[in-house]
């Protein structure tokens, strides 16, 4: 029984869900053109790299008419707080 216990919070320990991570990336608009700085969070799926994230991100920024520039980073929640004041209303929007 201890041993099933112990299984059981080494797996949730490790697991992806509990590791949440998030991006910063540079995006524009057209005509007229206008930049924009945000922070994301991402899903799980799309921590790994840089272009897992750009295909996670590109589609949503899509949606409100902004083409994806680039991921700057990758971070977790410690990186969240220093983002926050640059990132202003595009702070976790998308």
């Amino acid at each position: 029984m201890k041993t099933r216990i112990l299984t059981l919070l080494l797996a949730l320990a490790v697991s992806p869900a509990n590791a949440a991570c998030y991006a910063d990336y540079k995006a524009k608009r057209d005509d007229p053109l206008r930049l924009q700085y945000g922070v994301a969070q991402l899903p799980d799926a799309a921590c790994g790299s840089v272009s897992d994230a750009a295909a996670a991100l590109a589609p949503r920024l899509a949606q409100n008419g902004w083409t994806l520039l680039n991921i700057l980073s990758i971070f977790g929640p410690e990186g969240l707080d220093q983002r926050k004041e640059s990132a202003g209303a595009n702070y976790l929007r998308y």
